[in-house]
């Protein structure tokens, strides 16, 4: 299991345009869904975006991350979702209905409004977004996914339930920040330079991803890998050799080895990636 996979800003930074730049944003999306990652996180790489402002990659991922039926309440019309109709529909196993936890659907709702008096307006796809409260304990922000238990349509019956919302959140944080979540479980690099990946390696990989509680795995951009982006020497990454500039992996691998093309692409590392991480001993 991958709970987060980290993605550089730069990730659609050799895109012709904003529609191939926005499908190859709907791949990354489709291989988070796939594979079940929990977390999407975006770091900064200002260095290598070139035409794409670096909110672009999050906005369009927050937008796939969104359920289709209350992306145009919660959206709008805005410049970086132009060619949104290229994404692939990522449809998203839900476990919508009657479930053990209680009775009545289970919908992903988006909170469009935090008020001061411990309610939050929800969009979960009904009529028109509704007023909740908040749980005790509960800490919640705008534009974050929660889980709606709605008993009665007419009149509308509902509440906020900690139960886990299919598909995955998208946030933006840098890189070291987000190695040092208490959640990273077994942090790794995806990188040519890195280790080899093989049968033997894997089944060792995925007991420390079992032992961890899953894995993160960080990924670099095209042309612009992660050493060039944190400023390593390639010649020190590929020997594990990182004096005080270790940005807090716990190891480097090369998840395509052999590979015929000079240069992968983001979103096919991603899936190949997440396809050898997946696999169960």
């Amino acid at each position: 299991m991958t709970r987060s996979v980290l993605v550089p800003s730069s990730l659609v930074r050799e895109a012709e345009d904003k529609r191939e730049a926005t499908r190859k944003l709907g791949y990354v999306a489709r291989a988070a869904t796939i594979f079940r990652v929990d977390r999407l996180t975006v770091f900064p790489d200002p260095a290598g975006e070139g035409k794409w402002e670096a909110g672009f990659v999050e906005t369009v991922l927050r937008y796939a991350a969104t359920p289709p039926d209350v992306r145009k309440e919660v959206w709008g019309m805005r410049d970086e979702l132009e060619y949104a109709g290229v994404l692939p529909p990522l449809r998203v196993r839900s476990r919508t209905g009657s479930g053990s936890e209680g009775s009545g659907s289970l919908r992903q709702g988006i909170v469009t409004e935090v008020g001061t008096d411990g309610r939050v307006r929800v969009n979960c796809g009904l009529q028109h977004p509704i007023s909740l409260p908040v749980p005790d304990g509960w800490e919640l922000s705008e534009g974050e996914r929660v889980s709606v238990r709605v008993s009665s349509r007419r009149p509308v019956r509902a509440k906020l339930v900690d139960e886990p919302v299919p598909g995955f959140a998208v946030d933006a944080s840098n890189l070291q920040t987000a190695l040092a979540r208490d959640d990273v479980g077994l942090a790794i690099a995806a990188s040519r330079l890195g280790e080899t990946l093989t049968v033997t390696t894997l089944d060792t990989l995925v007991e420390r991803r079992e032992a961890d509680g899953g894995c993160t795995v960080a990924f670099g951009s095209p042309q612009r890998g992660l050493p060039e982006i944190l400023d390593l020497d390639s010649d020190a990454v590929a020997r594990g050799d990182f004096a005080d500039e270790d940005p807090g992996f716990d190891l480097w691998l090369n998840t395509v080895p052999n590979q015929g093309s000079e240069v992968i692409r983001t979103e096919e590392a991603v899936f190949a990636t997440l396809a050898s991480l997946n696999l169960k001993r």
